[in-house]
């Protein structure tokens, strides 16, 4: 089967196409700038990469224009070889614990749930609704970021706020980056050999959260009510003090909303190194000495650091893995190494040597980095949220 993955927000379009069951990606591309001017897209395909200018009305120009390309790189004959498409949503609140076919009355639903989710939610629809006029006769499913977190407990996902804020108000923890641990979480089951695995899924990126995995399923995660909680991000201050916020407001006469830009888009490494949201920027600049990118650094590591500890107390101990994902996890190897010497008191001890041989733009791009003496073994994983939509897909459809 050929499954069209697609992550559409509200003027960008993501797409993968992957051949099932053998897992090959045929074809991925982003379009960007839709609705507005200067429009362009890129298409990677047998290890190319192309770009172009176009103009794009609306999603529907670019689907037409998604289209053509897969025809003229002769990646389908014709739009019957199209046998599924699988569409990242991200919020499916605590309706959805699983993946679903697409009909009207999922549709509704997550609109009814854009409230939770204002920014993506309504794009994603956008996306939805484009491909069902294109191509009317595809089956469609959603893949919802919050879908595997649906495990959790009332002891986990509720906050120590009136009871009535969740019940009027949905007001919980709902956790994201879900199709990605439940990736790590397929994987590692394939690796270990078993269905019940104790996992710590450390999605390490611009955006950040880990995942406390038992039996299979997610038991806590750092992400809360948005994705603005837990760890140290890119540009996202994760955990702080409520009274935080009304506070500076009196000080500075600032609005809800300013606040919210600020702990959403300039807080987290940016916030705090003052120039600097991605890593690598921060590791040039450590090695310069610059005081504000090491405090940026050192404090994301205490922060991960806390959160393993909490999800090895959590689970008792009894971890059959801790897996490092996504950019960070996956390539930043002395951040990896840093956050692992913290956690030796546990037991957990890297093997520098292991350690500094995998990255994704080295011949290794997965394997065990711990030591053999370590108490927990130590992985890292490249994640491939469009694989596990597209089997999320496949599964729901064959």
């Amino acid at each position: 089967m050929k499954i069209l993955t697609v992550n559409a927000g509200s003027s960008s379009l993501k797409f993968n196409m992957i051949q099932l069951p053998e897992q090959e990606e045929l074809i991925s591309g982003n379009f960007e700038k839709i609705g507005l001017s200067g429009g362009l897209y890129s298409i990677k395909i047998n290890g190319s990469k192309i770009k172009k200018e176009a103009d794009m009305r609306d999603h529907k120009d670019a689907i037409e224009l998604l289209i053509k390309e897969l025809l003229d790189n002769h990646v389908i004959a014709s739009l019957d070889e199209i046998d599924g498409i699988g569409h990242r949503l991200v919020h499916g609140g605590d309706k959805y614990a699983s993946s679903v076919i697409i009909d009207e009355d999922v549709i509704h639903t997550v609109g009814e749930l854009s409230s939770l989710a204002p920014l993506h939610n309504p794009a994603n629809i956008l996306g939805v609704e484009a491909f069902k006029e294109a191509l009317p006769n595809v089956p469609m499913v959603g893949v919802f970021d919050t879908a595997f977190h649906q495990t959790m407990g009332e002891e986990q996902y509720l906050y120590s706020a009136p009871l009535s804020w969740y019940k009027d108000y949905q007001i919980r923890k709902y956790g994201f980056h879900g199709t990605s641990h439940k990736y790590i979480t397929k994987v590692m089951q394939e690796k270990l050999g078993k269905e019940n695995v104790n996992l710590i899924s450390c999605h390490i990126g611009s955006g950040a959260s880990i995942c406390a995995i038992k039996d299979g399923k997610s038991f806590d995660t750092t992400m809360g009510f948005t994705p603005n909680a837990g760890l140290i991000m890119g540009t996202r201050s994760g955990d702080i003090d409520y009274s935080v916020i009304p506070y500076y407001m009196e000080k500075t006469g600032a609005s809800i909303k300013e606040v919210d830009t600020i702990l959403n888009k300039k807080s987290g490494l940016l916030g705090i190194s003052g120039e600097f949201s991605d890593h690598r920027d921060i590791e040039s600049a450590m090695a310069e000495g610059n005081h504000e990118a090491i405090l940026a650094n050192n404090m994301y590591v205490n922060r991960i650091v806390d959160y393993i500890a909490k999800y090895y107390v959590e689970l008792e101990g009894k971890v059959d893995a801790i897996v490092f994902t996504a950019g960070l996890g996956e390539n930043a190897r002395e951040f990896r190494e840093q956050i692992l010497n913290k956690l030796a008191c546990l037991g957990i001890l890297v093997d520098p040597g292991k350690n500094q041989k995998i990255a994704g733009y080295l011949e290794e791009n997965e394997g065990i980095i711990s030591s053999n003496e370590s108490s927990v073994p130590v992985y890292v994983v490249p994640t491939n949220e469009e694989l596990m939509i597209a089997l999320d897909t496949y599964d729901l459809i064959k």
